[in-house]
């Protein structure tokens, strides 16, 4: 535990080294119990800061820290004008990094307080463990380098030669293609030395010029023909050879900037390339938790829930004031990552848990899948997999009567409290091994659980049966059960959080079992009614519509086609349409930030939706909806204006879609 480490006023460094103290013990507490629990989180640096240095860090995205820029201020406006005119409140910040860092209000009540480490240690677990975070974050001290990108930009915005102005437009620019970047690869960075394969023909036309041929020599030898093959020659050689996703790096290797003094493009400046380079890389940083924002704080959510909760970490006079703020988190409305998050952990967790008892159950003489509802005694089935009196309950009194080698039982802590040293009616878990921990609590006997059991469908039971040969283990089912292994759900969940992100996550788990349980569904905008309107429960559907919103971070993918476009070095940007079309007005200004990167002409071909009014007022009659035409757009900038073009279906047809429909959402959907 530790203070801030900005400077602050005597009373207030006296306040804040009185709530260090009052947090050391929970600090230590919340981290052994998280390690009882299965989990492994980096170490955990904690630090008590003030309402505005809260605000300044949630602009800064978790870091004291950053590069000069107006958008830190404008986060900061934003959330402190939650915080006073929206009842929004900032509990907590924990930065990825090992150690992890996190940031603790001092107006927090104790309560929050203890919710926010307990929350905080799952996502040290999480950053510790998943993959798609290992692949981005390798570096085990991001302040550090944030800090050292900070300074750099910072100095030369300080450079009397470069205009601090032209910094900050440059950084907008890119700013706009930040999560442009290829999710699905490592960083790697870009070295600076990368060849431009191409020559530029208008550069051959500029290079004439500076000859000062006469114009008769210049039509003996480069006539007006061969000038205009050399601009449109269709059979030049393209690049890249695949669609290339991070249009950062493209832009880093071969983008230049637009010179309006000169009027065409000259080579960057090394201080815009370094900045590029700079801002690539921590779009790179932040992707992992862009890419699993529902996984993560459905995590957290769900360890915290268990420690606050079921394992009273939380003392009885703090219990209804996080109660009251746990409510308020999962029932803010939008898409809610932790509700979201929540629910499909605890399915997995359930799922998984089932999976093994059903095995276990038709593994027993007579249960077939096909007699298996009505054969089988849920009631008692739940009975009989109730956790044990030894981990449900403990009774410091009757320590002694405890078998020390119980595979359940931690006995060097069992010793420790004989003598003792732990206060067990207020930790009773400290006893406990994870196997202990994980049929203490057991998610099918949990009251909000108890009708899952039986509520596989025979789909699934003939699923599971296919696959076993031994269908007579048991004489009973008391038998079967007499064995189950309690941590399955949880050694699943781990497995999972190991290797998944948000997409892959919803891919996979995401079934019309959960849709049916938490009552989703999705609704369309009517072009006939011209409102929005529930138009499906099907899970294939569901899925859908909220995939949209974590695919390429929900924004739209955008890959690099051609940097030699038309034989001009023009750039060809296309979109990977999934049926939302794009908004126009906004991919023109992104194209003018574009064409500063890339110093001349860029295009942009993507698929628009169009509804003839006829069709849609024939469609209102009938009370059904008008089917739309796709058609191919190609919208180019060359600087000064936009030119817009219909483009022959042949030439997008393979950016459409397939199976898949997304439709628009209300403005609350995509906020």
């Amino acid at each position: 535990m530790s203070d801030s480490e900005t400077p602050i006023t005597a009373p207030e460094d006296v306040q804040m080294q009185r709530e260090a103290e009052r947090l050391e013990e929970p600090v230590r507490e919340a981290a052994a119990l998280a390690t009882k629990l299965g989990l492994e989180p980096y170490p955990v640096n904690y630090w008590i800061v003030d309402y505005d240095e809260m605000n300044e860090l949630i602009a800064y995205g978790g870091f004291q820290q950053r590069y000069p820029h107006w958008r830190w201020g404008m986060q900061y406006d934003r959330q402190q004008k939650q915080g006073q005119f929206l009842g929004g409140k900032a509990f907590e910040i924990v930065n990825n990094d090992n150690p992890a860092h996190a940031f603790l209000q001092i107006s927090n009540s104790l309560a929050d307080q203890k919710a926010v480490i307990t929350h905080v240690e799952a996502h040290s677990d999480f950053f510790s463990n998943n993959e798609w975070f290992g692949m981005f974050s390798k570096d085990p001290d991001a302040a550090a380098r944030l800090a050292r990108h900070g300074e750099t930009i910072r100095e030369y915005m300080q450079d009397p030669e470069i205009e601090r102005a032209e910094v900050e437009k440059w950084i907008d620019h890119i700013l706009c293609l930040e999560d442009n970047i290829d999710q699905h690869q490592p960083f790697q960075p870009l070295s600076g030395d990368e060849e431009v394969p191409e020559v530029d023909p208008e550069e051959v036309v500029d290079q004439l010029g500076d000859l000062e041929l006469s114009e008769e020599v210049r039509q003996q030898v480069f006539d007006e023909e061969w000038l205009e093959a050399q601009r449109e020659d269709e059979d030049t050689t393209s690049f890249p050879a695949e669609p290339e996703h991070d249009i950062l790096a493209f832009l880093r290797q071969h983008g230049m900037r637009y010179d309006p003094d000169a009027g065409k493009a000259q080579e960057m400046e090394d201080w815009q390339k370094e900045i590029l380079e700079i801002l690539r890389a921590e779009a790179y940083y932040f992707a992992p938790q862009k890419m699993t924002k529902v996984m993560n704080e459905g995590w957290a959510s769900y360890w915290e829930s268990l420690m606050m909760a079921d394992e009273n970490f939380a003392a009885a006079d703090e219990f209804v004031t996080y109660a009251d703020h746990m409510s308020k988190v999962l029932g803010s409305g939008g898409l809610n990552p932790y509700s979201l998050g929540l629910q499909l952990w605890k399915f997995v967790e359930n799922t998984a848990n089932r999976r093994h008892v059903v095995e276990e159950l038709l593994c027993v003489d007579g249960i077939t899948w096909r007699n298996f509802h009505d054969t089988l005694d849920f009631q008692h089935v739940l009975e009989l997999l109730e956790p044990a009196d030894l981990v449900s309950s403990v009774d410091p009194e009757n320590l002694d009567s405890i078998d020390p080698d119980d595979p359940r039982i931690d006995a060097e802590a069992l010793e420790a409290a004989q003598n003792g040293e732990i206060d067990l009616e207020k930790y009773p878990w400290k006893i406990f091994t994870y196997e202990g921990m994980a049929e203490r609590h057991y998610s099918l006997t949990k009251p909000a659980n108890l009708g899952f059991l039986n509520r596989i469908s025979m789909e699934e039971l003939e699923r599971i049966s296919r696959y076993m040969f031994d269908d007579s283990k048991y004489d009973s089912i008391e038998e079967a059960l007499s064995e189950i292994d309690y941590t399955v759900g949880w050694d699943r969940m781990r497995e999972i959080r190991e290797s998944h992100n948000d997409v892959t996550f919803l891919d996979e788990f995401l079934t019309q079992e959960f849709v049916d349980e938490h009552n989703y569904f999705t609704y369309e905008y009517m072009q006939s009614s011209g409102d929005y309107r529930a138009t499906s429960t099907d899970y294939r559907d569901v899925k859908k519509k909220l995939m949209l919103q974590f695919t390429n971070f929900g924004k739209p993918t955008i890959v690099v086609s051609d940097g030699n476009y038309r034989n001009r070095n023009e750039l060809l940007l296309e979109h990977q349409y999934n049926g939302v079309a794009l908004d126009l007005e906004q991919a023109k200004n992104t194209l003018e930030r574009v064409f500063e990167l890339w110093g001349r002409p860029v295009a942009l071909r993507t698929i628009e939706k169009r509804y003839d009014e006829h069709d849609i007022e024939v469609a209102r009659r009938r009370d059904s909806e008008p089917e739309p035409e796709e058609t191919g757009l190609e919208i180019r900038f060359d600087g000064r204006e936009f030119t817009e073009h219909d483009v022959e279906w042949s030439k997008v047809s393979h950016l459409a879609a397939t199976d898949i429909d997304y439709d628009t959402k209300p403005e609350e959907w995509l906020a």
